[in-house]
């Protein structure tokens, strides 16, 4: 049974047999675990078209994923709905699944943010490193933070 949609989804992704690509679902299981019931979070091993139902009747959407290419601990950004190739592929980009919202609703996604987690290892079977463990709790203060607020432009001040 699923639960309730709540105005806000946090939306976690990664493998967790490759190393620091475990950081989405490692966020995921703290937030499950935090007792926070205002807001709904869900995780996969990547983003898929079907994710695009996922987005209906929210407020806001976060996104949560590993990433080497940004500066420790993490990289926080607004999304916009743009089409690219990854649609036809086994894993989308956040940015094609909005163009998907947007196609199929006939409507603007609700307003969306990428919390991109530096990490390191990606080698399979590793576990997740000790540096990424440290920018992931980081990372979680920062999701807890911005959960304290129902406010898209408090958000849009904490861009970096």
């Amino acid at each position: 049974m699923s639960s309730p949609v709540k105005a806000v989804l946090v939306f976690t992704w990664g493998n967790p047999s490759r190393g620091d690509d475990a950081i989405g679902p490692l966020i995921h299981d703290r937030l499950q675990a935090s007792g926070f019931t205002h807001f709904n979070v869900l995780t996969d091993f990547q983003l898929q078209i079907e994710h695009s139902i996922d987005l209906e009747d929210r407020k806001r959407v976060l996104f949560v994923d590993a990433s080497m290419s940004v500066p420790a601990p993490f990289g926080f950004s607004r999304l916009r709905a743009e089409p690219d190739s990854s649609y036809t592929t086994h894993a989308m980009s956040p940015a094609s699944l909005l163009a998907v919202f947007k196609q199929v609703n006939g409507q603007e996604p609700p307003p969306s943010f990428l919390l991109s987690v530096r990490g390191y290892e990606f080698d399979l079977g590793a576990p997740v490193s000790g540096a990424a463990n440290r920018n992931a709790a980081q990372a979680f203060s920062f999701i807890e933070e911005l959960l304290e607020h129902d406010s898209t432009e408090v958000w849009l001040s904490r861009i970096c």
